[in-house]
């Protein structure tokens, strides 16, 4: 009986798998192939010959760096700022006792739970009347305010004994000092966690760089792969998937060195 449940839970595991990895294969397969393959019917699986020039077509395709570039300016912006918002955010509402925190952190809970669209016009009539459409700002600034971020750091931070914050202010670190050279080395699953999902969610945006731009030299990568699908006659799919492929590929780097990180960020294992 204990065989045919572990079977069972294995058959299931690897269909959850093949479901979630079969889009992912077929795409990079896809980048691989000739457009007369990508086109035939019924469609083949593997590639016949194997299109490397599919990437460099890809490459050529348009102002291709320069939406690449663009999502590298924004997402490297986003984060970094990112850090040096959240970190004191979250030892203020973790650490430090003032007047109005509670309040605070009830503002940062309810930011959390708002839908994300439902700030979309408002924020967007706002750079509006900034004069600030069609640049890199309104791409980046809307969201160096992570509420998630600084809910799970600050989570992470109230774990941390009150004695180790104690023993270092009487060794005259300043608050500073505490927040970046001791709490944030003692909270790196958190934060690999909290930049590993602002890192996806920034460099995966469509619709918000799609609306604050107009022109082609500002726009990231996710709207210029849309604009290579809309530009082709006969829709060049290997292409197309040539370059989605460019787009996944920092996603799963990032993934594979922070997913342990992320792992530890749900889970206490105490303080040495």
């Amino acid at each position: 009986m204990k065989q045919i449940s572990r079977f069972f839970n294995t058959a299931m595991k690897l269909l959850v798998v093949i479901i979630f990895a079969f889009p992912f294969l077929w795409m990079i397969l896809t980048s691989l192939k000739t457009y007369k393959e990508v086109i035939q019917f019924p469609p083949t699986f593997f590639p016949d010959t194997l299109m490397f020039s599919n990437y460099l077509d890809a490459w050529n395709s348009g102002p291709f760096p320069t939406f690449l570039l663009n999502s590298i300016m924004v997402t490297i912006v986003t984060l970094v700022v990112q850090i040096f918002i959240i970190v004191p955010a979250a030892y203020a509402l973790a650490k430090l006792n003032f007047k109005g925190k509670n309040l605070m952190f009830g503002i940062v809970l309810i930011a959390f739970m708002i839908p994300v669209q439902v700030t979309f016009v408002p924020i967007y009539l706002l750079f509006v009347n900034l004069g600030m459409i069609d640049s890199l700002i309104p791409q980046i600034l809307p969201f160096i305010a992570n509420p998630f971020g600084i809910f799970l750091l600050r989570q992470y931070f109230m774990q941390i004994p009150d004695e180790i914050i104690e023993a270092a202010q009487l060794d005259n670190a300043s608050q500073f000092q505490i927040m970046f050279k001791l709490m944030l080395p003692m909270s790196k699953g958190a934060m690999a966690t909290i930049l590993l999902f602002s890192f996806v969610g920034t460099w995966n945006s469509y619709f918000w760089p799609m609306v604050m731009t107009n022109s082609t030299r500002l726009r990231p990568l996710t709207v210029g792969i849309a604009m290579l699908r809309a530009a082709e006659g006969a829709i060049n799919w290997q292409t197309i998937m040539a370059a989605n492929v460019i787009l996944v590929i920092p996603i799963l780097l990032c993934y594979i060195f922070a997913s342990k990180k992320m792992l530890s960020a749900f889970v206490y294992s105490g303080i040495k």
